[in-house]
């Protein structure tokens, strides 16, 4: 099928505008469009966050345990980017386990401030740091790290460091991700760093295994919004007419999510109803790939200059220094 030309986490002005803030406006505008989609950062409710961490173990899916092989055999030289009493800033934070690593690699440290749009998940994270890091300022934010947002006041002051793990870049389109790397500047500031982890392009057997593992438990993360759409949107989707796709698309370096529909339905959320042809897909993510050098091209264009690479022996993973 023909490649969907949107981001899932779409940051366009244009974008953000016609779908509104809220879910069940995305929803009615994704599922509205001629090729249907819904962005992806709804994956992420407290059911959606625990499976990726299921994920994120599963035999199949290289990137957690790559890079965070990378972060432990590479953490004291990243900490050498880190400024004395800086403030570590983490965008889209999920499981803190990453942060970790560097916060105890770097005792210069002064605050650490997780953002993610998941409140419960992200409260739960913050107190277990705040145990473990007891001289440590913990200062969780809720916010959707796509949009302009505020630091605390707390750390204002402060040099700041950006951290965006997990290859959640390659969840932009690239324009988009460049976008995004300009906002995280504004909101670090000048002079501040961003250590960024990005996924590499590779074998395609390898990128397709990632993203539909044997278990089963990438196809019951892609469902799941189906789920919450009908819990908290007042939905009535059949999850068992729908089912789980995920490809690599070499022509646009990118894997693509897709749930896809059985048969001919129709099915009601938000008090639209919208009609699904047999075969017809939702486009719920992409993940895009890239080499060290287009991803160093892409922050320089951004603003940002690239300063340090660590990458792993097989060459799947990458985790960059950039400065601003």
């Amino acid at each position: 099928m023909a490649a969907l030309a949107r981001s899932v986490l779409r940051y366009s002005a244009r974008h953000e505008a016609a779908a509104s803030d809220s879910f069940a406006a995305h929803v009615i505008h994704g599922l509205s469009d001629s090729s249907k989609w819904l962005s992806a950062k709804y994956f992420y409710d407290a059911a959606g966050s625990a499976l990726f961490e299921q994920i994120t173990d599963l035999p199949e899916y290289y990137p957690t345990r790559t890079e965070l092989r990378i972060l432990h055999d590479h953490a004291r030289e990243m900490a050498g980017y880190i400024p004395l009493s800086a403030a570590l800033v983490e965008f889209g934070t999920g499981s803190t386990r990453k942060a970790r690593i560097l916060i105890d690699a770097a005792p210069q440290l002064a605050a650490y401030v997780p953002v993610d749009i998941s409140a419960e998940f992200l409260n739960q994270e913050a107190v277990a740091v705040r145990r473990d890091f007891p001289w440590l300022a913990v200062l969780p934010l809720v916010a959707d790290f796509t949009r302009d947002f505020d630091l605390p006041s707390q750390i204002r002051s402060r040099p700041r460091v950006g951290f965006f793990p997990g290859s959640t870049i390659g969840n932009f389109e690239p324009d988009d991700a460049a976008e995004f790397l300009r906002q995280a500047g504004r909101i670090l500031g000048v002079g501040a760093t961003m250590i960024v982890g990005v996924d590499r392009i590779k074998d395609t057997a390898v990128l397709n295994a990632a993203y539909d593992d044997a278990a089963g438990v990438t196809a019951k993360f892609n469902l799941n919004v189906l789920t919450r759409m009908n819990r908290e949107l007042g939905g009535n989707f059949d999850l068992s007419a729908f089912r789980h796709r995920a490809f690599y698309n070499a022509e646009e370096h990118r894997i693509e999510m897709h749930l896809e529909s059985l048969k001919d339905q129709s099915a009601t959320v938000a008090g639209r109803t919208f009609d699904f042809r047999k075969g017809e897909t939702i486009h719920t993510e992409n993940s895009y790939k890239y080499t060290v050098e287009s991803f160093r091209t892409l922050a320089e264009a951004a603003g940002w200059r690239p300063v340090a690479t660590w990458t792993d022996e097989k060459d799947y993973f990458a985790v960059h220094a950039l400065k601003l």
